[in-house]
């Protein structure tokens, strides 16, 4: 699987693209039902479908908004390894995050 061929089979199942409050308000769903499945010991299985859910949509969602997926994914691999250099010089919380690569 590549990150153009789930936007590819995204817009085979989604023909209609959302706007950015919608996809706020799905995000949401979404995010409940991971939460809901933690607090209640969940299905682990049903964790595996809702984190699919989260991931594949979002693919979806970057292009909805006319973003290339694969460059919004860069730029979050950017920022987290900036978060977490940042956090590592932090001694106080460094403890929590393990250090670079």
């Amino acid at each position: 699987m590549t990150i153009r061929s789930l936007a590819a089979e995204a817009r085979r199942i989604w023909v209609h693209r959302m706007g950015v409050d919608a996809i706020v308000v799905a995000m949401g769903v979404v995010y409940g039902d991971i939460c809901r499945n933690v607090r209640d010991e969940g299905d682990p299985e049903e964790l595996k479908k809702e984190f699919g859910n989260l991931i594949f949509s979002t693919v979806r969602w970057c292009e909805d908004q006319g973003f290339d997926p694969e460059e919004c994914i860069r730029k979050a691999i950017e920022c987290q390894r900036k978060f977490v250099a940042r956090r590592a010089r932090q001694p106080e919380v460094s403890s929590t995050f393990p250090p670079p690569r």
